[in-house]
Parts: structure tokens; C-alpha cells; sequence
């Protein structure tokens, strides 16, 4: 209750939605703003190929110089209020790559990517009218395809489900990384809180009146009700800012849309229902996105991996934390604490790629990157004799650890004026009393 008093969690728990949503909405939003400042570019077109070919925008126009030359222009750019000027020289459709822009400032990406685009399509134009096949302009129009595969989920029955790859590695990575920033996270708030209890002498006092191993579980298990509280937090509030944000640019980008699918039902002489069409765009995305997942599975999945996992490095950095007598000795004896963490982030990556293969199985029965790699696994579908024994190993190496860990933690939380190793904190669970 003391943590979640603090303004440091509050801000915390209400900033990092914010920036969830903004990370998962941002990129959408950032490709739907255009800049809206016109930019004039004058073109000299040596080649005589690609006047009126080149289209324009409704903030870049191109005005094609017939009567200038290039040495002309570069001096007097300056007076000539033009953003930029392209020279296309007379070999372009043999050498595309001897076109130059000219401008006294970086031409933004949005300019160049245009002129590359434009000029591209049209020199694959001339090269293709070249061959002189009749009617090119209708065979090229009539031969665009854009190929969306549907993937849809086979239950045991036979049963079928929409999903969607991207939608399932989305939240392959995200849990994963979770799982990863929590533990790591709170694992070192689980560690400092030791050593300043340790340092302030307060531990000589509460320990006359607890056993070691019931104040270390309380330190960690107060610390992962926090840790679940601020989690359940995010996913409420992430949730529903992203909805709202959803919401807000498709009101912005639904007019566009429809009218674009209204000219290209006309173009192919297919009736439209502007009503069908608003529905369509509308649609709850975010279960499109999670489409074919068992959401409960997964919930259930991350919050045993979760408090397992926690429980389990929340042990060993008790253990560290009972050890030293400040923060700066920490470093050598929590690295082989983290190394695991480190290898199934690495695992991890791959794992999302390839979720059956040989690497990502062990690494989800290994207890120590089981936690995280196991999450990612999930989503993709995971038999349930898998599932069954890596929740098995992950709750026996907890039971084992933190027996290890208390009495590591009896010893050394008394100790004072020296730094431990591993070696002799491995002496100190061999000790009988």
C-alpha cells in the first residue's frame, strides 16, 4: 500500500498507457498527416520524355522549364522561389539513376519518394511500350493485383476462426517484453528494498518478531500485488485510449476510404451501399487484430507465467539484496541473474518466427526462460502437454529456489562490512541451523 500511495506509481501507471497507445496508434496517424505547405519544383526535362507524365499532388506541383539550362538556374535558384529543380538528362530511360534534384535545403522524404515513384512508373511504361503490344495502357491497368491471404484457425472439430498473423505476433512480443520489464523491474525493487531495510537497521527489529523466510515472501509478495495492480492498470487504460485514438483517425480517414472504393467500384461496374461501406470501415478492429485467439488462455497464461516467474527471480534478488550492504556491490552477483532474462528476450525474437521450432521449445521448458519465451510461443498455438510441463518445472524450480533463497536470506541478512560471493552464499543453504 506504501508504493502504491507514491506519486511516482500513479504517474507511472498513468503516463505509460499513453505512450502504449501512442506506439501502437502513432504510426497510423504520423501516415495520415500530409504536409499541407505547397512545393513548387521546376523541371528540366532534357529527354523530352516525361512532361505531363509525372503526376502532381495537391501540395507538390511541377512546372516543366523548356528554355533554361541547368548551369542558368543553379545561379539564380535563390530569386526563383522554387522548393527544388530536377534535371532529367537525355539518357533517363537508359540511366535513371543520372537524375538530380537541385535545392538549397534537404528535400523532405515525402518529394523524393514521389519523384522516384512517379518517374519509375513511367520509364517502366516507356520500356514496355518499347515491345509495342497493343493496348498496353488497359493490359497493365487490368493486371494490378494487391494479394491479401486470410488465415484462418482449424480447431479440433473442425471448427473455423478468423486470425490474423501480425495481430498474433503483436501479442507474442508484447507480453514477452512485459514479462521481461516486470520482472526486471520489480525483481530490483524487490533487491533494493532489502538492502535498505538492511542498511537502516530496520531488519534487526522486525526480525525478532518474523521468521526470515515469512519477511522475504512478504517483501515479494507485496511487491508482485503492486506489480499485478499497476499490469491490470496498463490494460485498462491502454485499452481504452487506443479505442478512442482507433476512432478519432478513422472518422478522419473513413470519407477518404469510402470514396476510394466507391471510384473503384465504378471503374469495375460493381453496385455499392455507401451504408455497407461505412460498416466495413468501421468494424471493431481490435478484434479483427486478436482474431482467432483464445483470450482467456493467453490472460490465464501470462498471469501464472507472471507469478511464477517474479516469484522466482523475486527470490534470487532477495538473496542478493540479504548479501550486500549497498547497491554498488550488487553488479557482479546480479549478472547471473539477469543473463537468463537477456537469453530468452534473444530466444525470444526467434521464437515468434519460428514457434516450434527446436530452440524455442527448450528455452519454453527451461524455468528460468520459460516465463518469457513460453508467451510468445502461446498465441501461435501450443499443445497442451507442453503447456502442462513447463508450468510444472516452472512451479518446482520456484519451490526450490526460494527454499535456497530463504536460506541464503536468514544468513546473510545480518551480516554486515564484507562483500559475499556465490561460492559462499552456496555454504550458507548447506547450513543445518
Amino acid at each position: 500500500m506504501t508504493r502504491v500511495r507514491k506519486k511516482s506509481f500513479i504517474v507511472m501507471t498513468l503516463l505509460t498507457p499513453i505512450l502504449f497507445a501512442a506506439l501502437m496508434v502513432g504510426p497510423s496517424l504520423l501516415a495520415t498527416m500530409e504536409s499541407t505547405e505547397l512545393t513548387k519544383i521546376a523541371v528540366i526535362d532534357d529527354s523530352k520524355q516525361f512532361e505531363g507524365k509525372i503526376a502532381e499532388t495537391d501540395y507538390i506541383k511541377l512546372n516543366f522549364i523548356n528554355n533554361e539550362s541547368p548551369e542558368v538556374l543553379k545561379k539564380t535558384f535563390k530569386e526563383s522561389g522554387y522548393y527544388a529543380f530536377l534535371h532529367i538528362n537525355k539518357t533517363a530511360i537508359a540511366n535513371p539513376d543520372s537524375m538530380i534534384l537541385y535545392s538549397d535545403k534537404q528535400p523532405s522524404i515525402d518529394v523524393v519518394e514521389h519523384l522516384s515513384n512517379a518517374i519509375e512508373k513511367e520509364i517502366e511504361t516507356q520500356k514496355l511500350k518499347a515491345y509495342k503490344i497493343e493496348n498496353i495502357d488497359e493490359i497493365m491497368k487490368s493486371i494490378k493485383t494487391k494479394v491479401d491471404v486470410r488465415t484462418i484457425k482449424l480447431s479440433k472439430d473442425g471448427e473455423e476462426k478468423e486470425s490474423n498473423t501480425f495481430g498474433t505476433m503483436a501479442i507474442a512480443y508484447i507480453m514477452s517484453f512485459m514479462m521481461y520489464m516486470m520482472v526486471l523491474l520489480f525483481g530490483t525493487q524487490v533487491m533494493q528494498g532489502v538492502i535498505e531495510e538492511k542498511t537502516n537497521r530496520v531488519v534487526e527489529v522486525i526480525i525478532s518478531s518474523v521468521k526470515p523466510f515469512q519477511l522475504m515472501m512478504g517483501k515479494i509478495l507485496g511487491i508482485a500485488a503492486v506489480c499485478l495492480v499497476q499490469i491490470l492498470a496498463w490494460i485498462v487504460l491502454t485499452y481504452t485510449i487506443g479505442n478512442v485514438a482507433v476512432a478519432v483517425i478513422k472518422d478522419k480517414s473513413a470519407p477518404a476510404k469510402t470514396e476510394q472504393v466507391q471510384q473503384m467500384a465504378q471503374q469495375q461496374n460493381i453496385p455499392v451501399n455507401a451504408n455497407t461501406t461505412e460498416k466495413s470501415t468501421s468494424s471493431n478492429d481490435i478484434l479483427k487484430f486478436v482474431g482467432g485467439q483464445n483470450i482467456i488462455l493467453i490472460l490465464g497464461s501470462f498471469i501464472f507465467y507472471f507469478l511464477f516467474g517474479f516469484l522466482l527471480y523475486a527470490a534470487l534478488f532477495a538473496a542478493v539484496g540479504s548479501a550486500v550492504d549497498n547497491t554498488t556491490d550488487t553488479q557482479q552477483l546480479v549478472m547471473p541473474i539477469t543473463l537468463p532474462l537477456i537469453l530468452a528476450i534473444l530466444v525470444m525474437i526467434s521464437g515468434i518466427k519460428s514457434p516450434d521450432g527446436p530452440i524455442a521449445f527448450w528455452f519454453s521448458m527451461i524455468p528460468f526462460t520459460s516465463p518469457i519465451v513460453m508467451l510468445a510461443r502461446i498465441p501461435f498455438g501450443v499443445p497442451t502437454w507442453q503447456l502442462i510441463t513447463s508450468g510444472a518445472l516452472l512451479v518446482i524450480t520456484f519451490v526450490i529456489v526460494t527454499w535456497m533463497a530463504a536460506k541464503i536470506y536468514r544468513t546473510g541478512i545480518l551480516l554486515y562490512g564484507k562483500k559475499y560471493t556465490w561460492k559462499e552464499m552456496w555454504k550458507w543453504v548447506r547450513y543445518k541451523n
